[in-house]
């Protein structure tokens, strides 16, 4: 067994989500065990530290665990339920054998196994986003569309071509904050636009009545009604 896929009680529980959850040497030598007989060593112990989080509730048995760990390595592989399960489980699927099961019968129970909340949780660990997945034909899809724009006999074909490109890669727009600013006038300001204007319209008639020459008023005091002066000279 290589050095690279031997398990040690540090390395797994520096992956578990929890220091209470107790790891044997017991269950660290059933690991390397299965590890050591195993056709999917590497993947399955990858899986093994990956996957832990499932266990962050503290009610999975580390022993479960691991046997879960290995069905859906399996299955990741390309098995189907049955073979994964006979691979999991061969003592099991041995004993349903000998009490002659047949087929339908222990695909069924494979089917159930496939199916219960431990292999639910470790599945939805493994998904990968669309997107991701399939980020290779998405870049075919981007050289197919390139090569038909260079190089289509048709005009058309070109043209789509090339919409299509500008369509799929332009640049992500960026959102525009539109700032409203807005001056609230207060009535106070208001008031002493109208006081001005009346003030300036009084001193007008006065300097034209000659009550007023224009030195008085500019030696003149503003006052405002409530207020005191504001306005001296």
């Amino acid at each position: 067994m290589s050095t690279g896929t031997v398990m040690t009680v540090e390395a797994f529980k520096a992956a578990l989500p929890s220091s209470k959850i107790d790891i044997s040497e017991e269950v660290i030598a059933d690991i390397n065990n299965i590890i050591s007989n195993s056709d999917v060593a590497v993947e399955f112990r990858e899986n093994l530290i990956s996957y832990t989080s499932v266990m962050a509730t503290g009610r999975v048995r580390i022993k479960d665990y691991i046997s879960a760990v290995k069905f859906v390595t399996y299955k990741m592989l390309g098995d189907g339920n049955t073979v994964a399960f006979s691979k999991t489980f061969p003592d099991r699927y041995m004993d349903m054998l000998s009490k002659g099961m047949v087929a339908r019968e222990i695909s069924s129970r494979a089917a159930m196994y496939n199916k219960t909340k431990l292999l639910t949780k470790i599945y939805e660990q493994t998904l990968v986003p669309v997107h991701i997945l399939n980020a290779d034909i998405y870049q075919q899809a981007i050289n197919t569309q390139a090569s038909l724009m260079l190089n289509a006999n048709s005009e058309k074909v070109r043209s789509d071509a090339a919409n299509s490109l500008l369509t799929h890669l332009k640049a992500p727009e960026t959102k525009k904050i539109e700032l409203d600013i807005g001056l609230k006038q207060d009535q106070s300001i208001d008031d002493l636009r109208k006081t001005t204007l009346e003030l300036v319209a009084q001193q007008k008639k006065m300097i034209i009545s000659g009550a007023f020459n224009s030195e008085d008023i500019a030696h003149s005091k503003l006052c405002i009604e409530g207020e005191s002066e504001v306005v001296q000279d």
